[in-house]
């Protein structure tokens, strides 16, 4: 007969394995007592055991949870712990490995809690890269909460202090009770209508036992803040009071009026921002303007060399010069041509025919022309003789020609 046969270890470990692939024992809530508490004081873990009336468990709580306890734990306290079961090879013991440890006063509640957390947290609603950032200078808060309460007139009184030019809008809700939820899922969702625009939403109430904030753990709440396209403030009760809206949201205030100061600019503050903006558009407008002068004087000296005013002086002056020697030229030149006018005059005068005639000769017209040779004139022809000083008209009788190559000819 074959028999098949495993180690302590190995039988161990598929324990082990059993116990980690059953998912109803990967987050388990468990209620109970607590007895033999130790703390291992170098490690930082917890070890205890959880009993009721009939069984006991043991129990270990590593140091990166049990330093997250905000209460001292004893034996003997009613507690609900959070965690997973699972085998511990060495001894072979099973346990539970606590993650969480909430005093048992609010065990119901506070399971519920968890496992909506737990919920939200896969989906992915508590995503750091997802929050939207707040605007700086809003010009509309909406709020959501009870119209009665201190919550709106705290949000208002800072408000108007800080930044007065903002308006608060306020959505009435109830803020606690069976139908709260929804009522603040409501709140949220209208200022999410385009006729209704906000520029960052507030949503919160004063404090108040684990019950009355219970509202602002709903999954209704949590969903329309997930999905609103303002930025939501969370403002729910005190500062050690956390709430699922808390985690959501794209901010978390510890009480209203901080939710207030976190939404708005100070006044105050924006006064030094702008007396600083203003120093220092002077400082640059002095600069520029500075350089601009510094700029100018360069060009004005530049354009004193570069400027065609001094060419034109220079070509001014030389243009007088030559015009003084043009005129000192032209009357030269003209002096010697009306000297040289003088002297052709002269001669043309010595040969003019009233100069010869002056010199006492004359000229005789026949028939208005001139009579070069008696060879065209015959006797009792009529002529006129021109002398210097007038004429005289004969008729010619007895002409005698001469010739002048013959000697001892008398004129």
């Amino acid at each position: 007969m074959n028999i098949n046969t495993v180690t302590v270890s190995q039988l161990n470990l598929y324990i082990k394995t059993r116990f980690e692939m059953d998912e109803n024992l990967s987050k388990i809530f468990v209620m109970g007592e607590v007895s033999n508490f130790k703390k291992h004081y170098p490690s930082g873990h917890v070890y205890f055991s959880l009993k009721d009336e009939r069984s006991v468990i043991r129990a270990v709580m590593f140091s990166q949870y049990a330093s997250r306890v905000p209460f001292n734990v004893c034996d003997g306290m009613k507690v609900v712990v959070c965690g997973r079961v699972s085998c511990y090879e060495v001894s072979g013991q099973y346990q539970i490995y606590v993650e969480n440890i909430q005093p048992d006063g609010i065990g119901s509640v506070y399971m519920a809690f968890e496992q909506l957390k737990i919920k939200l947290q896969a989906e992915g609603l508590f995503d750091e890269a997802l929050k939207k950032p707040l605007p700086q200078y809003p010009k509309k808060i909406g709020v959501v909460t009870s119209e009665t309460g201190a919550v709106i007139h705290d949000i208002k009184t800072v408000t108007k202090k800080r930044y007065p030019v903002c308006e608060i809008v306020l959505y009435p809700v109830e803020v606690q009770g069976e139908k709260a939820g929804l009522k603040i899922a409501e709140g949220i969702n209208y200022f999410n209508k385009e006729k209704n625009p906000v520029d960052v939403m507030i949503v919160g109430r004063g404090g108040g036992s684990a019950e009355d904030l219970w509202p602002f753990n709903s999954e209704e709440v949590a969903r329309a803040i997930f999905n609103s396209k303002i930025p939501v403030i969370s403002a729910v009760g005190h500062e050690t009071d956390f709430t699922i809206c808390d985690f959501v949201a794209d901010k978390r205030a510890a009480t209203p009026t901080a939710a207030a100061q976190m939404a708005t600019p100070d006044k105050e503050h924006l006064k030094i921002i702008l007396e600083e903006f203003q120093k220092n558009i002077h400082s640059l407008l002095d600069f520029k303007i500075k350089k601009l002068k510094d700029i100018y004087a360069q060009l004005a000296e530049a354009l004193k060399w570069l400027s065609p005013e001094k060419n034109i002086k220079e070509h001014k002056i030389n243009l007088e010069d030559t015009l003084k020697d043009l005129n000192i030229a032209f009357k030269m030149s003209f002096g010697r041509l009306n000297e040289k006018y003088k002297l052709l005059c002269s001669k043309l005068e010595l040969c003019s025919t009233q100069s010869v005639l002056k010199k006492g000769y004359s000229i005789v017209l026949y028939k208005g022309e001139k009579v070069k040779s008696l060879k065209k004139l015959k006797n009792n022809d009529r002529i006129k003789i021109v002398f210097s000083d007038g004429t005289v008209e004969c008729t010619l009788s007895n002409i005698k020609n001469y010739n002048f190559k013959s000697k001892g000819v008398i004129l």
